[in-house]
């Protein structure tokens, strides 16, 4: 039997057990009675001591030019696939924790230091100011850290969202405590203690633990200068409550139903179709950018269909670690619980549900989380299947006949983190992108294939405020700062 895993909380430079002593359990969602370990569980005494941390290490850490902070921003990358043996198990044992299949935990993993990278380059950028010479003042425009932030990270793809909060506080000139779900934090946390090995103490502290216990004590902490959550839209509305309290910004990247146009035009070739099931269920479909709610020219939903038909039933369904897998389990108990309601509830409505794939383990596949990849064909848009995101291994497709009803379908909904067009017509592609309501819209690609990191990344409504990534993404953890003088003194 595989060692059970031990994680403490990083703070100061260090790793130390919380002051209560206490931990908290992670099982694995393929095998729900198989402990994977055991993660610190913090109290308000450790949130005041990664606060304080954080806080001392501030003055130091923002006064570094933006080129040393790009250093080591550079240092952490290269480090964190290093040790190629550290690495694979810190894969393997974010696949047992989470549920994800082998591949994407190790693509997640490896291309977490891309983010390092492309923030490092931003360097030269932020470091320029603008000056606006007079009359009627000399002005400079430049742009400060705000103070220590905290980070708020969700459990279904925790590396990479780090990865758009992270390097953009640190290149900004801030320093962080960093707190994960309770769900799958295991991987999560090995991975932050090792990149904060090479910053200087203080710059980077994690803490672990319930939201109830320790979430609202980190966010109202006096010491803390800037929120940067990830989650869902109930929870989002919290934070906003809690960042009130000391009129702290907040970035809130929330909950999304990404609509996807396919026009009559589309190219719905064996790839394209391969593309639109990977966005609809890449990761058992736990990603906020997924692909939701389908909307297919009428002319060409028997065909799409088919095609996705086909590929969901070659799925096999079990545990991630296993080769053969392509799809793991949903990863806890009430998400999996929220999915199969919203099936339940189609089927009850007489919608056509088609659950696809293959089990070759039946008895695994009963024990855990699982759910095969589920497509429902033509429901009724009030069904939570379509007005609701699922999160999980389930999408509707419903047809239409005018792109006017399209584009209406698709801003029918509280939602507007992203969306896509699918349609060969360049002009008619960027005219109908332009209507929707949403932060990011893909063309002929949905989901994080299709994802440029050098773009924002936020969303429209209840799908947030603010943004991440990009250049916005390092800006939005700075405060702009005006110096003027008299005209002629300055320049």
């Amino acid at each position: 039997m595989t060692k059970s895993v031990h994680t403490q909380l990083y703070i100061d430079g260090k790793w130390q057990d919380s002051l209560s002593g206490e931990e908290f359990a992670i099982y694995n969602p393929a095998r729900p009675n198989e402990l994977v370990g055991y993660a610190a569980n913090a109290d308000s005494r450790d949130v005041d001591l990664a606060c304080d941390a954080a806080s001392a290490a501030f003055s130091e850490w923002s006064e570094l030019s933006y080129q040393k902070r790009a250093d080591y921003l550079t240092k952490v990358a290269d480090y964190l696939v290093e040790d190629a043996q550290e690495l694979e198990n810190r894969i393997n044992l974010f696949t047992r924790e989470h549920g994800k299949i082998l591949r994407e935990a190790s693509i997640e993993m490896n291309r977490f230091g891309d983010r390092f990278f492309l923030c490092a380059n931003y360097a030269q950028k932020l470091a320029e100011e603008e000056n606006l010479a007079g009359p009627p003042f000399d002005t400079i425009l430049t742009h400060q850290a705000r103070g220590p932030a905290a980070l708020v990270v969700p459990w279904n793809w925790p590396i990479s969202i780090l990865g758009a909060k992270l390097p953009q506080a640190l290149i900004a000139g801030n320093t962080v405590v960093i707190k994960p779900s309770q769900n799958s934090c295991l991987a999560t946390s090995l991975t932050i203690g090792r990149l904060a090995e090479v910053l200087p103490k203080g710059v980077v502290n994690l803490l672990t633990g319930s939201a109830s216990r320790i979430g609202d004590q980190l966010l109202v902490h006096k010491k803390i200068k800037q929120i940067n959550f990830t989650g869902s839209v109930p929870v989002g509305r919290h934070v906003m409550r809690q960042a009130a309290e000391n009129l702290v910004p907040a970035t809130l990247e929330l909950g999304g139903n990404d609509a996807g146009l396919i026009l009559q035009d589309a190219n719905l070739d064996g790839a394209a179709i391969q593309r639109i099931y990977l966005a609809s269920f890449m990761s058992t479909g736990q990603i906020c950018m997924a692909l939701k709610r389908i909307y297919v020219h009428r002319s060409r939903y028997d065909e799409l269909v088919a095609g996705l038909c086909k590929i969901a039933d070659k799925q096999v369904i079990g545990d991630g670690l296993l080769p053969e897998t392509t799809m793991g389990p949903i990863n806890n108990h009430n998400q999996y619980k929220t999915v199969m309601k919203m099936i339940d509830d189609a089927k009850a409505a007489g919608a056509d549900v088609r659950e696809l794939g293959q089990v070759p383990d039946q008895e695994l596949y009963e024990k855990g989380f699982f759910q095969k990849p589920t497509i429902v064909l033509n429901p009724d848009i009030e069904l939570s299947i379509v007005k609701e995101e699922q999160f999980g291994p389930a999408v509707p497709i419903v047809p239409f006949d005018t792109e006017e009803e399209a584009i209406a379908l698709a801003n029918n909904s509280e939602f507007g983190l992203c969306s896509s067009v699918w349609t060969e017509d360049r002009e008619r592609a960027l005219n109908i992108a332009r209507k929707i309501e949403a932060g990011y819209t893909y063309l002929n690609g949905h989901g994080p294939l299709a994802q440029d990191a050098r773009a924002p990344f936020g969303g429209f409504k209840s799908s947030g405020i603010g943004r991440n990534l990009g250049f916005d993404g390092i800006r939005a953890f700075q405060e702009t700062h005006a110096i003027s003088a008299p005209q002629g003194w300055l320049f």
